[in-house]
């Protein structure tokens, strides 16, 4: 079993005591278009100015009211704009998002299809273990996330082949987990728990497909 793996089931083994499992932060198998979602968003793309390749522009969607990326990032992002010319920070934290709640979902309901669509071997695997646990002590998962209270790109990784990039998502979701006979064992769908995850999400350089996937992911 991958460490990744490890972190994660004990995470949810957290989860089931009452502690929402924050599958979406940092490494808990959970931003931003990553994974994601297939980059569905109309945005225009970012482009290099054609009169100067050397100088990549600002991130898109990025203004000083309200940043899609935290500062420590905007290096990464920059760098990641020379190399592909089609990325959009905006469109891609949109993505993020979207996977973020597909992901989240998915595990909740047991939708191993989707999650196998959206995330890497090691993470699906860890989502899938947890699920076939989950499904032999007759659990079932309850929970709803309320809303995303931001969302923001933390870093941008890049090497020869592959980019990486890391979102923060701040959340409140309402958890409850169920017995076979639907009794209730834990949580309560009246009380909301904050949570604070960074979710790591990859894609190939210059691939054809425009998919990122859930690398990793855990609790900040």
């Amino acid at each position: 079993m991958t460490a990744f793996s490890i972190v994660l089931l004990a995470m949810i083994a957290a989860f089931l005591g009452m502690r929402l499992y924050s599958v979406l932060g940092k490494r808990t198998g959970h931003e931003q278009e990553p994974v994601l979602p297939r980059e569905r968003t109309a945005a225009s793309p970012v482009r290099l100015d054609e009169t100067d390749g050397s100088q990549a522009p600002a991130p898109a969607s990025a203004d000083t009211a309200g940043l899609v990326y935290e500062p420590a990032a905007e290096a990464g992002l920059r760098q990641l704009l020379a190399t592909d010319r089609n990325f959009d920070a905006g469109r891609f934290m949109e993505g993020a998002e979207a996977a973020y709640r597909m992901i989240l979902e998915a595990y909740w309901k047991g939708d191993r299809d989707t999650l196998r669509d959206l995330c890497d071997d090691d993470s699906y695997e860890a989502f899938a273990d947890a699920i076939t646990a989950r499904d032999a002590r007759g659990e079932t998962l309850d929970n709803r996330l309320m809303v995303v209270d931001s969302a923001k790109i933390t870093a941008v990784e890049l090497n020869s082949s592959e980019a990486r990039i890391t979102v923060r998502y701040r959340a409140d979701i309402s958890a409850v987990t169920r017995d076979a006979d639907g009794k209730l064992i834990a949580g309560s769908m009246s009380d909301a728990t904050q949570t604070d995850d960074l979710w790591t999400f990859r894609r190939k350089i210059g691939s054809n497909d425009p998919n990122w996937v859930l690398d990793e992911a855990e609790s900040a």
